[in-house]
């Protein structure tokens, strides 16, 4: 009988703290979305690094994000997207070519720009899990599991800046090994940016191919 009362205590502690770190998960996620709503726009650097040891490949490149609303305009590998609320302009000097999309076409690193500040409200379980001290700063780490029937993404790791409520990291795990690090810093919000910010302007590149 006393071990029946001890396995029960052991399974009810257990349990009791799962709900309780997916609790604090869930706690920490809506005070980042309540910050972020704050935000009239967002610009931050970033690297990217997408790395899988099993079949010995390693990529990495680095840019700069400004957010706002649904629009976006990213900087990396020597080219410009720039996203208006309605179509996509991918513009490469070096190839003097721009490439005109819908945004259901867009791959870019797995998550749309503009999405990447709120894409984990919806589609995951929450755990939490290991804290770091990163350059000085105090980082919450919330792992991600798809609850849906996705089977490419093993999992996420969210790395949320404790003091400031903001993101930091996002590592994703899939299935087949592969490991892809985001990383945001200089991180600054409530810029004051020129109407035509995110309108793309064909008659500065009267001499590139576009592409529809």
């Amino acid at each position: 009988m006393r071990k029946i009362l001890l396995y029960t205590f052991i399974l009810f502690t257990i349990y009791s703290g799962l709900a309780q770190t997916s609790e604090a998960a869930v706690k920490l996620l809506d005070e980042v979305s309540e910050t972020i709503a704050t935000f009239d726009n967002l610009s931050f650097d970033f690297s990217y690094t997408l790395e899988n040891r099993q079949e010995n490949i390693k990529q990495e490149t680095s840019g700069t994000v400004t957010v706002e609303g649904n629009k976006y305009k990213l900087m990396y590998l020597g080219a410009e997207q720039l996203h208006d609320g309605e179509k996509t302009y991918t513009i490469v000097p070096e190839n003097e070519e721009i490439t005109v999309s819908n945004p259901e076409d867009e791959e870019d690193f797995g998550i749309n720009p503009s999405e990447l500040l709120n894409f984990y409200k919806e589609g995951y379980d929450y755990q939490w899990d290991i804290k770091q001290n990163i350059f000085g700063r105090t980082i919450q780490f919330v792992k991600l599991i798809p609850s849906g029937e996705d089977k490419e993404v093993k999992y996420l790791l969210l790395g949320i800046d404790i003091v400031k409520k903001t993101i930091y990291r996002l590592i994703e795990i899939g299935s087949n090994g592969t490991r892809t690090t985001l990383t945001l810093s200089n991180q600054m919000s409530n810029m004051t940016l020129k109407e035509d910010f995110f309108k793309f302007d064909v008659s500065r590149y009267p001499d590139y191919y576009i592409n529809n």
